[in-house]
């Protein structure tokens, strides 16, 4: 009884002193018993260092503690540990502290939910961002807000957009210097993305990003002269948190589908920026440069997908590489610096294109428009992968997705107008009757895309991984299965039956010198250690 009590006064006492500063976030690689930031590090490249769970122990894994959330419904976050604190999203409108010990609530902060908020895709929330004692987050209703890390307090609380015409906000957000970088949702509502920066202390904004340009604006003539309903309406949305480079000084952010998803015929040409790459000066919101992975999108392919920065060899020098296996089906090997394309391959099962020219423009396999009928097209609208986090071992050298395997659909398209609020897709997507998709783990080549292991699941999953320098691979099922791998063989070491979906990005962290794996199921927070 002592030692729990005082368990909870040291976790108290770590949250009422929570200072994260810019500094220690850029150096996050070089305290791996926290996880500072969405993706651990800047890179993206979801990695822990802590070897302490290995492929020799981690069959004696077991559950620490469970904390149940009281909402119902998918669970995509992704927290934050802090000295001892863990910091979570129940939620679109929920932040709680909890003591990473035992798991018991420190404190919790509940804004008032706003329920007639048009989402796509269920009221989820990825995760928060931290910066000296302060907390930000997201919510589904389009605000922007900032909490006391230690009482759960308010700060600020603004308008990032106007809910009512579809906008939201799903994504952690990221800290660059003195900047709150967040991203918005919303593409298949017919919204215009933007990606904005906030000054952390007041809530001033400090620049957006349109990812739409304006009549007149270079990328505005790839929609067609006077076509459509104009880049209101466009899409792009930034809606999973993008990655950091402070050497070079470059922000790279993916952005989702132009909108009207599946009928294009009131948007002739490339549609830029949407389903893009953007490498962004972080200062200014200035764009240094561009890479889009489908021109002219049709089937909702986002390309929001977590970039990850690495360097390595190509043809016998050191390149600084942006790497991203692409919702399109298509792996991605860029140069960070310019953007240049350097390679690419398929990683799972597609049927639109032939391969990807010189320039990483992919070559049209026939005609894979969707048409009133409606056309069978692999992948299918969630594609090869979607907004769940991959990893990259540095260890191990591989890239790790979550991937789906013989997953089509027959996508068709409609006739619609454009009304606010209103879901403006043109069009759908249906699944095969007695198809069999499958799930797969899929460890690639980061240089150059290529297959070294597979491990399949038995459905397509939505959970993201993890990979640590214990030589595992950590992930989940719609099964509710979680579960961990050898990370160069992709051998199946241990599981755990959690009994509801896995549906969010594990990560790893240490209190007291022990490791821990964090992984949402269903509703719950499961702590798994030794």
């Amino acid at each position: 009884m002592r030692l729990h009590a005082l368990a909870l006064l040291l976790s108290v006492a770590a949250c009422a002193r929570a200072d994260v500063s810019y500094q220690r976030i850029l150096q996050a690689s070089a305290e791996p018993a926290n996880w500072l930031t969405y993706s651990g590090t800047y890179a993206g490249h979801r990695y822990s260092p802590l070897s302490q769970i290995n492929r020799a122990n981690v069959a004696q894994l077991k559950p620490a503690w469970i904390y149940q959330m009281p909402v119902e419904g998918r669970v995509e976050t992704s927290p934050l540990v802090v000295d001892g604190v863990i910091y979570l999203t129940e939620k679109p409108y929920i932040v709680t502290a909890l003591d990473g010990r035992t798991g018991r609530p420190l404190w919790s902060y509940r804004r008032p939910e706003v329920r007639e908020v048009p989402s796509c895709c269920g009221q989820v929330n990825r995760g928060l961002a931290i910066l000296g004692d302060t907390l930000f987050f997201g919510t589904l209703d389009a605000h922007l807000v900032a909490l006391d890390a230690r009482t759960g307090n308010v700060r600020w609380d603004i308008v990032v957009a106007d809910w009512h015409t579809g906008h939201s906000i799903t994504a952690a957000p990221l800290i660059v210097k003195d900047k709150v970088i967040v991203g918005i949702s919303g593409g298949d509502y017919g919204i215009r993305g933007f990606l904005d920066a906030y000054d952390p202390k007041t809530g001033r904004r400090v620049w957006r990003l349109w990812t739409v340009p304006e009549p007149g604006q270079p990328g505005s003539e790839t929609w067609g002269a006077g076509a459509g309903e104009g880049p209101q309406s466009g899409g792009a949305p930034t809606w999973v948190t993008g990655s950091y480079d402070p050497d070079l000084n470059l922000l790279y952010w993916g952005t989702g589908n132009p909108g009207g998803d599946y009928g294009g015929d009131e948007r002739p040409g490339d549609n830029l920026y949407s389903d893009s790459l953007l490498a962004i000066d972080p200062d200014t919101g200035t764009l240094r440069w561009h890479f889009q992975f489908t021109p002219h999108d049709l089937h909702d392919w986002d390309s929001n997908q977590v970039p990850v920065l690495i360097d390595a060899e190509i043809a016998g020098r050191p390149r600084k590489l942006v790497v991203q296996a692409n919702r399109n089906a298509f792996y991605y090997v860029l140069d960070r610096v310019t953007g240049e394309f350097i390679t690419g391959q398929a990683f799972t099962k597609q049927t639109w294109a032939r391969g990807l020219d010189a320039h990483g423009r992919p070559v049209l396999l026939g005609n894979p428009d969707p048409t009133p009928e409606g056309k069978l097209i692999y992948p299918g609208l969630f594609g090869g992968t979607s907004w769940y986090s991959p990893s990259y071992s540095p260890k191990a050298r591989l890239f790790y997705v979550m991937a789906s395997g013989d997953y089509g659909q027959v996508f068709y398209k409609l006739p619609q107008e454009l009304k606010p609020g209103v879901k403006f897709e043109r069009g759908g997507a249906r699944d095969v009757v007695g198809a069999e998709p499958f799930g797969a783990v899929r460890a690639l080549d980061p240089t150059s895309g290529a297959q070294r292991w597979e491990y399949r699941l038995n459905a397509v999953s939505v959970c993201g991984l993890v990979s640590t320098g214990g030589d595992l691979v950590f992930g989940g099922t719609r099964e509710g299965a979680v579960f961990a791998l050898d990370a160069d063989t992709g051998r199946l070491l241990w599981h755990f039956q959690a009994g509801g979906q896995v549906s969010c990005n594990p990560i790893s962290f240490a209190i007291d010198g022990k490791q821990y794996v964090s992984v949402a199921a269903g509703n719950s927070i499961l702590v798994f250690g030794l």
